[in-house]
């Protein structure tokens, strides 16, 4: 409660709010077919985190970094859940679920995004960036297989402290 901020808190909330406002663009719903429901939501924003710890892990502090991003990710997802008016003694088991969605869902990015493992990001995608509800068509997965390596690569050619502008 008293304790001092962190620089790399400070950094890592503004980050938060940049990564959040990039996952509600509105090309992931419109064209790459997420839906805008608070599922769909919730996988576009792990989906766009879960790129941003990665990105956070090559610097020399990225592993203290990329847990005050989730920090502050999680806080805000506490509060929003209150917000919407999930009873105070449900939003833990709710937040704890998420985590272990989150987790799960990064460690697919990865994987898939390295080349690790037998499943294309492309499937990956399709299994867990639409809110349970994959589209039968290909075009919207593609579209955002294809959004997703663009972030990739912007996010690696992003200097740290370009991140947050």
């Amino acid at each position: 409660m008293f304790r001092r901020r962190q620089p790399s808190e400070d950094f890592a909330a503004a980050l938060y709010a940049r990564t959040a406002e990039r996952a509600r663009a509105a090309e992931l719903y419109e064209a790459c077919g997420i839906p805008d429901t608070l599922d769909g939501r919730f996988d576009a924003l792990a989906l766009h985190a879960a790129l941003v710890i990665d990105r956070l892990r090559h610097e020399p502090d990225g592993e203290a970094l990329s847990q005050a991003f989730f920090n502050a990710m999680f806080r805000h997802l506490d509060l929003t859940l209150r917000e919407i008016g999930v009873q105070d003694l449900g939003v833990g088991r709710r937040i704890k679920i998420m985590a272990e969605g989150f987790h799960g869902r990064a460690l697919a990015y990865r994987a898939a995004l390295a080349g690790e493992g037998p499943t294309p990001l492309v499937e990956v995608l399709r299994r867990n960036a639409y809110g349970g509800r994959p589209p039968d068509n290909a075009q919207p997965v593609a579209c955002l297989e294809a959004h997703v390596r663009q972030e990739v690569d912007r996010l690696a050619r992003t200097a740290r402290t370009d991140l947050i502008k």
